[in-house]
């Protein structure tokens, strides 16, 4: 340990870190009710006994990493462990900056507890030097030990777990709240829905069933609009103030990724340069992006301009939209799609306080929530999600779904505006197959069922907010 702080100022800490090992419980502040579906993922990697694992939490900042370890520490209290042993560790603090884990978890074995059983909860895991190496000796000298921790930079905890060898880590993604989560947040009144329903398979009940859901669900369309302004960041969310949240949105999550993280963990010299980019990004959400294109607008390297993206997408900051081959016919070359990773960001950085009346924005906004959905939840049974472009006028669909399990893959075009009429010749409806209509996401909720064409092809219209909702309510309900 550095000599610079005393042994008491690291237990100082601890103690402060740690208030239920003097009130044997979880402060409701930090045990917040609501459990969201990472939550249950974590909690299940972390307590199997068949297969151990160090559980890494990875998200962007605010997005409730820190709030799953709290409700995994209250569990596991309420189950009958002992206060003590467990500890919580933010390597976020500057004082802990000069600490490897080791020194902090000697001192915590040496002073607070004796039992050979200890559970440890590591906040902003790749603040702490030599975090790999150290969880490794911990997790190979130790076999009563469980870890979970957590990090706003994937690229970072993908190349030091690979770098620590298979097998002792396991990546659970913590995206920001859906609009499912969203609206239990906010407790906004819930609905009973049958079991066993799936929004991509909505055109199997007949129509008196597909009615009475969409019905059921039509109060939803004024929250939605709120979600795609404000977002998925629960602190957020719950925030009376809009304009407030996306000033914090812009200062705490955008600024500080951009502006201390990436940089710290990269060794970025020039921060203008991300910061354009991601701007860049912003404004062309949803769209194919070239690289030679932006290189010359920027005036940044190609080496560089990829590095950046790289680095964004590991902040859990944009997604990477790939170009899927539907077909026979192979891709020779591609590029990709850019989507931010929540719609609320891109409204807090280009400063739009309201889009409400702004059918460009809001359409943007829409598919941009609708991919993160697909990506960021089902991320275990999807092996690819991105985009389809091809036939004689390199037509698209906005995002492709490919399921291991599945034969062909789920289509989904999204037409959030007041006129969603498909002409035929239009891709989606060109590439519809008999066994599966492809899904039209739209905006009035009037905008429900089979449409079928003269050529005999299908689509399925389905509003934007029953489609999330359904998909985040599954999702859910499938983890509990």
């Amino acid at each position: 340990m550095s000599g610079y702080f005393s042994k008491e100022s690291i237990l100082n800490l601890l103690y402060s870190y740690n208030p239920w090992w003097n009130t044997g419980v979880v402060q409701k502040d930090f045990n917040k009710p609501m459990h969201r579906v990472a939550y249950y993922e974590g909690k299940k990697a972390f307590h199997n006994s068949d297969i151990r694992r160090i559980v890494l939490l990875s998200g962007a900042r605010r997005t409730g990493k820190t709030t799953i370890m709290y409700q995994t520490i209250a569990n596991l209290i309420e189950n009958g462990v002992s206060p003590k042993d467990i500890v919580f560790i933010s390597f976020d603090h500057p004082l802990l900056k000069f600490c490897s884990i080791n020194d902090v978890v000697d001192m915590y074995r040496q002073n607070i507890t004796t039992s050979k059983q200890i559970y440890c909860f590591f906040d902003e895991i790749q603040y702490s030097p030599d975090w790999n190496a150290w969880l490794k000796v911990l997790y190979d000298t130790n076999p009563d030990i469980k870890i979970m921790a957590t990090g706003s930079a994937s690229p970072v905890l993908a190349d030091k777990t690979r770098e620590s060898g298979l097998g002792r880590w396991i990546t659970i993604q913590v995206p920001t709240l859906t609009f499912y989560e969203y609206c239990q947040l906010l407790n906004i009144q819930t609905v009973d829905l049958p079991a066993g329903i799936k929004p991509t398979q909505l055109y199997l009940l007949d129509t008196k069933e597909q009615s009475d859901i969409v019905n059921k669900l039509s109060f939803l369309q004024a929250h939605f609009i709120r979600y795609l302004q404000v977002g998925g960041f629960p602190e957020l969310a719950l925030s009376k103030d809009d304009v407030y949240a996306q000033r914090i949105l812009r200062e705490d999550i955008v600024d500080k990724a951009l502006k201390r993280d990436l940089p710290s963990l990269y060794a970025i010299r020039n921060v203008s340069d991300i910061e354009k980019v991601f701007l860049y990004l912003c404004y062309n959400s949803s769209n194919i992006i070239n690289m030679n294109t932006i290189c010359k607008e920027l005036q940044v390297s190609r080496n560089t301009l990829e590095k950046y993206i790289l680095y964004l997408e590991g902040a859990n900051l944009i997604y990477i939209s790939p170009l899927v081959n539907v077909g026979p016919k192979q891709i020779l070359k591609s590029q990709d799609k850019i989507y931010i990773a929540d719609a609320a960001l891109r409204n807090a950085v280009l400063m739009k306080d309201d889009i409400t009346n702004d059918a460009v924005e809001l359409g943007i906004i829409a598919e941009t929530a609708v991919y993160k959905h697909i990506k960021a939840f089902n991320y275990k049974t999807v092996t690819k999600v991105g985009y389809y472009r091809g036939g004689d006028k390199d037509k698209e669909i906005d995002i492709v779904v490919e399921y291991a399990k599945e034969k062909e893959p789920i289509m989904i075009e999204v037409k959030y505006r007041e006129d969603s009429s498909i002409p035929e010749k239009d891709m989606v409806v060109q590439l519809s197959t008999n066994e599966r209509p492809n899904l039209v996401i739209t905006k009035r909720t009037g905008d429900l069922g089979i449409q079928t064409y003269e050529n005999g092809k299908r689509i399925y219209k389905i509003p934007a907010p029953v489609f999330l909702y359904l998909l985040g309510y599954v999702e859910s309900k499938s983890r509990e």
